[in-house]
């Protein structure tokens, strides 16, 4: 275990000192700077999605599915943070009381 603990903090710094050696010419590239933006979103939605329709190894849908829909028309809508949470939240509970797993 000590071994795999070890090697993983080498490689962790490995990587680290790697993305601090990548030339500036390079991270000033237009490529570079639209990936830095997207990347970000895409790993967020994937988590969302993973965490929304994943129930361990099987793909699920249930009251969470709405939620998550309820949110998204809320964002549309230019609603505060609180107001889409607060909103999701409810139509997930509203949506189980009406019997959806």
């Amino acid at each position: 275990m000590w071994l795999g603990v070890i090697v993983a903090c080498v490689g962790c710094y490995a990587l680290k000192y790697a993305g601090m050696s990548v030339p500036q010419r390079v991270l000033d590239s237009p490529a570079v700077r639209q990936l830095s933006l997207l990347l970000p979103v895409g790993l967020l939605a994937a988590l969302a999605a993973a965490q929304t329709l994943a129930d361990g190894e099987r793909l699920m849908f249930d009251a969470r599915i709405v939620g998550v829909l309820v949110a998204i028309i809320a964002i549309r809508l230019k609603c505060p943070f609180i107001v889409v949470v607060a909103l999701a939240a409810a139509s997930a509970a509203v949506a189980r009381l009406l019997g959806m797993p």
